[in-house]
């Protein structure tokens, strides 16, 4: 039986003034006008040239599914005269960017609905993708790449990620674009995509001070509207254009992220922390027991209270540094803390404790995120 009380280093953190450099973004990497937004589309098909990986007999659907496909093509098949393996039904998914023409092609994602094993192999018939109005805005097909595959022989099975889903490269073709009015626009509404009022706020000023007069206001902390200016509202285009090149100071929120499954740790340049001392000592106490048996010469005899007898010795270690360690006073923030903890050889998670007891202790200012 062993018992390990772990923790290793002793750190005063004294405040102590600093400089921070702030890095212009560009608004178009900050923000994104409202119109400007992914569309989701989903459709319903049959993948076919499997090797016996697809759907199985027990699979009604793709029995239904493959006897309305083939009545299609004048040939009337019931659906429980269809035994094959080699197909599959599928759900299919992509995504429509706005400014999709017709004739654009776009990445599918296909997945297995029923039992099949694996798609490796297989092509997607025609699929029509649907948007939630229910239009029809993209045609899918073609072979697909799946990243895995799956091999079954005499109840012996061998599988790699998986193989029942796979992507269809430039297999979806845009059949109708998306609705745009090309007139004259007199405003625009500008979404950030992280929300804070003081980012909204430089990004209001940067374009007031840009474009004169009171072009942009903050409408909350997420989005901002735009007001076109006059030589601009027949060339919108140009207008959006000047206005995502132009750059901003972001405020950032003071976040420390953890996963504590991978002993990862990341945290911004900025965050800081308050004078605080952390007392970490390395002892290790260990207990141990050793078990030996006595057998007395004359056990066989009949002698009363002659017995074997199992004796248990017990013996306890404990083990300190032979001298403390400590951490050279003065770090304000997290990144100088870590380095200093990284200078000592302090293991990631150990570094983790540190911090969420910093932060139970009241000392370090900002969001702790523990995956």
């Amino acid at each position: 039986m062993r018992i390990l009380i772990a923790n290793a280093l002793v750190a005063c953190l004294l405040l102590a003034p600093y400089t921070v450099i702030a890095q212009s973004v560009r608004i178009k990497d900050l923000a994104r006008v409202a119109a400007q937004r992914e569309n989701a589309l989903v459709g319903y098909g049959v993948v076919t040239g499997l090797s016996g990986t697809g759907d199985s007999a027990r699979s009604k659907a793709t029995r239904t599914t493959l006897a309305n496909l083939l009545s299609r093509f004048d040939l009337a098949i019931g659906s429980e005269d269809i035994t094959s393996r080699n197909v599959a039904v599928v759900t299919v998914t992509a995504s429509l960017p706005s400014y999709a023409r017709p004739g654009d092609q776009l990445d599918v994602t296909v997945s297995s609905l029923g039992d099949a094993r694996s798609l490796e192999g297989g092509t997607l018939l025609m699929a029509p993708l649907k948007g939630a109005d229910g239009r029809v805005y993209v045609l899918a097909q073609g072979p697909l790449t799946v990243g895995g595959y799956r091999h079954d022989a005499h109840g012996n099975r061998v599988q790699k990620n998986h193989p029942t889903a796979g992507l269809v490269s430039g297999g979806g073709t845009v059949e109708v674009a998306l609705e745009e009015d090309h007139g004259e626009s007199t405003e625009l509404s500008l979404v950030l995509r992280q929300a804070d009022y003081g980012t909204a706020g430089r990004m209001a000023d940067q374009l007031n001070a840009s474009f004169g007069g009171d072009v942009a206001e903050v409408r909350d902390a997420g989005a901002l509207t735009v007001h076109v200016p006059p030589p601009y509202r027949s060339r919108l285009a140009a207008f959006i254009r000047q206005m995502e090149g132009l750059s901003v100071e972001p405020d950032l929120h003071a976040r420390v992220v953890i996963n504590e499954r991978t002993g990862t740790l990341v945290a911004g340049g900025d965050v800081r922390i308050s004078p605080v001392s952390v007392v970490i000592g390395e002892t290790k106490v260990t207990v141990s027991a050793e078990t030996s048996v006595s057998q007395p010469w004359l056990v066989r005899s009949s002698g009363a209270g002659v017995r074997t007898e199992v004796v248990t010795n017990s013996q306890l270690r404990m083990q300190e540094p032979n001298e403390p360690r400590f951490v050279p006073a003065g770090p304000t923030r997290v990144t100088d803390l870590v380095q200093l903890l990284a200078k000592a050889k302090t293991p990631p998670r150990d570094m983790i404790s540190i911090l969420q007891a910093i932060k139970a202790a009241g000392a370090l200012h900002a969001e702790l995120i523990v995956q």
